[in-house]
């Protein structure tokens, strides 16, 4: 399919040919006939993009600091690795569109294939051929709204929410600063709610657009002396000048201006909302006298941002959250069907996806012509079939024994993993996935596959794939971990292995009946050269030994995917075991028990401030303190070590000082938590048929230890591991 895409690295818009993507459950797969280009977001998008490196750095303070501080933390070259990649990543442009629903996943229940839906967000609604969409963000079609029209819905509702905000009350004054694409929206929302609405924009021919609304509107030079005499003509009684209930500022500039104005002709105690970006240095002295309230507004409504409700599908008690985003997308669709709200005639320019670059010339100015909604539409007469895959015809094979498929191209896979199988010769790299089409596509071009798709089962099936990496989301681990064991693949899967207690023992069933591939988890670190600098070091050494594992983890959100038991498992189980398995691999087996203690969690955190205890089988102790409440620009891991005379420090895979006897030795090198060893173990296990890289005991039992740790913080007990 065709799609359009954003460049930020290099600044380029470009038409790109991506495999459909595939629905997941809770979304819906819906073939596009047109989408709303954003003269604001999108614009802005693509300005930042067309920056050089150092007008990007200029306008994101906020991320340069971000960078200086992992730069403190793990070097100069690692960071800025990261950080080039990170911009390599192309955009998905695009959040409203609408079109025919041709697919479902599961648990879509009141839609249907062939039903007529207005599409919504950020990285679904996208200028693509074909998007997935959450439920949430599907609206349906009555008959009488064409899709040319409700490609406008998202940016209705993002007008509805601010008109909402204001509060307005029938037969208030309402005055509209910005007579845009957004603000036109406004003011048809504002009179069919039964204000009385007046419209002021720099452009006369806007204002002209407005009058044709059946609005009044005034030029920004007449705005004062026209709105006194509009809030007069319209005052209770007509005897005084009392200024305007509500003003919705839609301007789009930086300039403090709009502000200012809304100032002015705002009444005692008035609303100013703010839906469009401009400058916000208030002018204390009449926002203070007035008493006025400014509130910026915030996208479609409540859900926005919430991963639980655009994601998941789970929706507001109408009775606690009466206009949710779903529900003014509905809302926009109804004064659509109800001809209360008209967007025909804004409709300035129409583009075939196919010429989609030219709609950003547009609207960033390099073609000097004046807009207002510019659409793209997906009517194309070339027949092109309805494929998940696209075929790099270009690449050439290469006469390895390992032939790899990938599943998962996000920033992990992009940043680490793939840069290191790509540099691997053992490896011929065959198929990448993705659920979306559009990362697989990325990474399929960049590192060189064979194809790119959106099935996990085009790769888990292709017999020409002896080999599958799963790179996947934590939730999905067990179940390709044990699809492509049946289908006879070698599997290497990123950590965790499982989630579950009950995805683990499924996983363990298979391996005890698999006759051919090997299994080995993205436990990197026990590859590491320091590491295994200290394992040589240890293993002379007979007595139990004790281990310090100081993690400085950093503070990651609530709400972040990571956090949520059922898709990331949790800190402990998605990222301790790394520190739990490396003990492990230093002493050579796996954890016996565990004994855990959380601090609270104060509503901020979720058991991710933790000091864990385990015991061994020959007695060694190994502690992990895993924290968030630290500061990020602090070094990560410190592991320290104590047994026979021997105190040993492994400080962030960067050096290595051991004292014994009162003599200091000290190692050092350039960062490396073991990506490339570990890639090289794999292939040599595969290559040689010893065994996998990592005893299958130790990968199962420092899974079952992040278990039991979160079992002994919830029963304030020791846990035994079986």
């Amino acid at each position: 399919m065709k799609q359009l895409l954003q460049h930020i690295k290099n600044g380029k818009t470009i038409i790109e040919d991506v495999p459909i993507p595939t629905p997941r459950e809770g979304q819906a797969l819906v073939k596009i006939s047109a989408s709303l280009v954003s003269a604001g977001t999108e614009r802005m998008v693509v300005e930042f993009a067309e920056k050089s490196y150092l007008g990007k750095a200029r306008s994101r303070p906020d991320l340069v600091k971000q960078v200086l501080d992992k730069a403190k933390r793990e070097g100069v070259v690692p960071t800025m690795q990261a950080a080039l990649n990170r911009l390599d990543q192309p955009m998905a442009l695009g959040y409203s569109s609408a079109g025919t629903i041709v697919a479902l996943g599961k648990n879509m229940q009141g839609f249907k294939v062939g039903q007529r839906v207005a599409c919504a967000g950020g990285g679904y609604a996208t200028h693509a051929e074909y998007n997935v969409v959450p439920r949430n963000l599907l609206t349906p079609l009555p008959k009488n709204v064409d899709f040319e029209s409700a490609a406008f819905t998202t940016l209705g509702a993002i007008a509805l929410h601010g008109f909402r905000l204001a509060e307005p009350q029938l037969g208030e004054n309402v005055a509209v600063i910005g007579l845009g694409l957004l603000g036109l929206l406004t003011i048809q929302l504002a009179s069919a709610a039964g204000c009385n609405v007046l419209g002021i924009d720099l452009d006369p021919k806007r204002v002209a657009l407005a009058s044709s609304l059946n609005v009044q509107a005034v030029t920004r030079p007449q705005a004062e002396s026209a709105s006194a005499a509009f809030t007069l003509r319209h005052a209770q009684g007509g005897a005084t000048n009392r200024g305007f209930d509500s003003i919705i500022i839609c301007a789009d500039t930086p300039s403090n201006d709009p502000v200012e104005l809304a100032g002015v002709i705002a009444r005692d105690r008035a609303k100013v909302v703010a839906t469009g970006a401009v400058g916000l240095n208030f002018p204390r002295k009449i926002y203070y006298e007035k008493e006025i309230a400014f509130i910026n507004s915030r996208s479609y409504g409540p859900g926005r941002y919430d991963a639980n409700y655009e994601e998941n599908g789970v929706d507001y008690p109408i009775g606690y959250i009466r206009w949710t985003e779903g529900r003014n997308f509905q809302a926009v669709v109804d004064l659509l069907a109800s001809y209360k709200l008209q967007v025909t005639s804004l409709i300035s320019h129409r583009f075939p996806i196919e010429d989609g670059v030219q709609a950003y010339e547009v609207i960033t100015g390099k073609k000097k012509e004046p807009f207002l909604g510019v659409l793209l539409t997906y009517g194309s007469k070339e027949k092109r079939e309805m494929s998940n895959k696209v075929v790099f015809p270009l690449v050439s094979h290469s006469s390895s024994l390992i032939t790899l498929g990938v599943l998962g191209a996000g920033l992990f896979a992009n940043s680490t993993l793939l840069p290191v199988i790509k540099n691997n010769k053992d490896f011929e790299l065959v198929g990448i996935a993705s659920s979306g089409g559009l990362h697989a596509q990325h990474s399929g071009k960049k590192f060189g596959f064979q194809y790119a798709t959106s099935s996990e089962d085009e790769i888990i099936n292709d017999k020409n794939i002896n080999t599958v990496a799963i790179l996947t989301r934590h939730d999905s681990h067990s179940d390709l971990v044990i699809k492509a064991l049946k289908a006879g693949k070698h599997v290497f899967v990123e950590k965790p292995l499982a989630i579950m207690p009950e995805q683990l023992n499924k996983i363990e069933k298979q391996l005890r009946i698999t006759n051919y591939g090997l299994l080995t988890v993205g436990f990197n670190r026990r590859f590491s050269p320091l590491a295994n600098s200290l394992n040589s070091l240890l293993s002379n050494l007979q007595e139990p030994k004790y281990f310090h594992y100081r993690v400085n983890a950093g503070y990651i959100p609530l709400n972040h995917w990571t956090q949520d038991e059922a898709l990331g498992g949790g800190r402990i189980i998605g990222e301790a075991c790394h520190f739990v398995d490396l003990i492990t691999f230093l002493v050579g087996a796996a954890p016996v028990s565990v004994t855990a203690h959380a601090l609270p969690d104060h509503g901020k955190y979720r058991e991710d401030n933790v000091s864990m205890t385990f015991t061994f089988p020959d007695g060694s102790i190994g502690v992990v303190d895993y924290l968030a409440n630290g500061d990020k620009s602090m070094p990560k891991e410190r592991l320290e070590v104590f047994c026979e005379g021997m105190v040993a420090v492994l400080d962030d895979y960067v050096s290595l000082v051991t004292v014994k006897d009162g003599k200091r030795k000290e190692e050092r090198m350039a960062q490396d938590k073991g990506w490339r060893g570990e890639m090289a173990a794999f292939a040599e296990s595969i290559k040689s048929g010893v065994g996998a890289p990592i005893p299958y005991e130790q990968i199962i039992g420092v899974t079952k230890s992040t278990f039991a740790a979160v079992e002994s913080i919830r029963s304030k007990s020791t846990v035994e591991i079986k």
